[in-house]
């Protein structure tokens, strides 16, 4: 393995599409490699160490979304000198589900990858986080966290899932299909929900092994990657979830970020006031918003809540 730490420097922010694919496989091809995987996905290899975090993402999300303009994984070559494998998607997502991704994996088997690295975590988000534990019994004995995985889209299994209705027609039967029976080989498995939208909780419920920790976290929305990535906590629940200790003691003080983040105060603000909820708990929420910054939807509310309360008093 390369000590990489002091070495591997990147920055592909402000490129178009066809410099960053150049530039990304021009890194790879000195630190690792870079493999187009069929017509539609890409694999991103960086050999830095004997810890390996593998991420499925899509080339959408890591030019726009994470730092730096790459691959999630990138961040913790340096910051932690694991290995990095990317699983890139290109312009659709298909769930990873083209044989070309099997074809892939097999050969990863086949020529004993995975027995290179002391510690494995598979990551991935939503599509991603259901590639993410399919994928895991590829390497037994990885961690897995998955957030807001689909457990599968077979329409016999999961037809009250109707999101998605261009994935109907793909196989997860054949390989690597049932993402809650695929993590069965899994050191352990973290799945992150949001339980208020519904098919994410079914969806969630169907990954019941002995080996799975559940992460609830109400109204964080239909975008709960991208709302951990905002909230600057994903870093640290892959560190935990890579060591073993991620866990409701140790996620409980980074889901307290949530009181400062203004897309989920919105979105619980807008649940409590589609309720009719109490206004006493509709003022609470109002003033620990307003305490220290000045947020006139909160403070028209407040208003609305305190002068409802007077007139009761009186």
């Amino acid at each position: 393995m390369k000590d990489m730490t002091a070495a591997f420097v990147y920055d592909l922010n402000g490129l178009d599409r066809s410099e960053w694919i150049s530039r990304v496989d021009d890194i790879c091809e000195e630190s690792g490699h870079f493999e187009p995987v069929g017509p539609k996905h890409s694999a991103l290899f960086i050999d830095a160490g004997r810890t390996l975090l593998v991420t499925f993402e899509s080339e959408h999300d890591a030019r726009n979304r994470n730092r730096d303009g790459a691959p999630l994984g990138w961040q913790f070559v340096n910051k932690n000198g694991w290995s990095s494998l990317t699983l890139l998607a290109g312009d659709t997502m298909d769930w990873y589900r083209h044989p070309a991704i099997f074809g892939y994996f097999d050969r990863m088997i086949d020529d004993g990858f995975f027995d290179d690295f002391d510690q494995i975590l598979f990551y991935g988000t939503g599509a991603a986080g259901y590639s993410a534990a399919a994928f895991s019994v590829a390497a037994p004995g990885a961690r897995v966290l998955a957030i807001q995985p689909q457990a599968t889209l077979n329409t016999s299994i999961a037809g009250w899932d109707r999101r998605f209705p261009q994935a109907r027609r793909l196989d997860f039967v054949s390989r690597f299909g049932y993402a809650p029976a695929m993590v069965e080989t899994a050191d352990h498995v973290t799945v992150v929900h949001d339980p208020s939208i519904a098919e994410d909780a079914m969806h969630a419920s169907l990954f019941n092994a002995s080996n799975t920790t559940h992460l609830r976290c109400p109204y964080l929305g239909p975008e709960a990657g991208a709302a951990l990535q905002n909230m600057e906590i994903l870093p640290a629940m892959l560190d935990a979830a890579m060591d073993g200790t991620l866990d409701h003691g140790t996620f409980a003080p980074l889901w307290r970020r949530r009181h400062e983040y203004m897309p989920y105060l919105r979105t619980l603000f807008y649940r409590l006031d589609a309720s009719d909820a109490h206004p006493k708990l509709m003022a609470r929420l109002c003033r620990a918003v307003t305490k220290d910054a000045d947020r006139p939807m909160f403070n028209k509310k407040l208003a609305e809540m305190e002068q409802i309360a007077d007139s009761v008093a009186r």
